[in-house]
């Protein structure tokens, strides 16, 4: 398992094999939560399963597609990252945190 950030705002990201396919299992904040799931294809465009009002397909997506591009194989990202009542800042800080995971693929 990656981590990256302290306390609230540390996340964490999670690989299994299933098969040939890659999944990763996302979370982190004070609450991980599945509010979204990305499927990422050779050759297609990435698929979005946004829940609710969730926004966690933004972090999501740019893993899903690294891991596609990097192995060439699917790639799936679910999960979700959540701090209650975030500020534009702690918002900010658990992206730039999850970008990070990015590189770990």
């Amino acid at each position: 398992m990656n981590t990256y950030g302290d306390g609230k705002y540390k996340v964490w990201m999670k690989k299994e094999l299933v098969g040939d396919d890659l999944v990763y299992l996302v979370g982190g904040g004070e609450r991980a939560h599945v509010g979204a799931a990305v499927v990422k294809e050779p050759g297609k465009r990435a698929r979005v399963v946004r829940l609710g009002g969730h926004y966690d397909y933004q972090v999501l997506k740019p893993i899903a597609e690294a891991a596609c591009e990097k192995y060439g194989r699917t790639a799936v990202a679910v999960g979700g990252v959540h701090v209650d009542d975030a500020n534009e800042d702690e918002i900010a800080l658990l992206v730039a945190n999850c970008r990070e995971l990015v590189k770990c693929i």
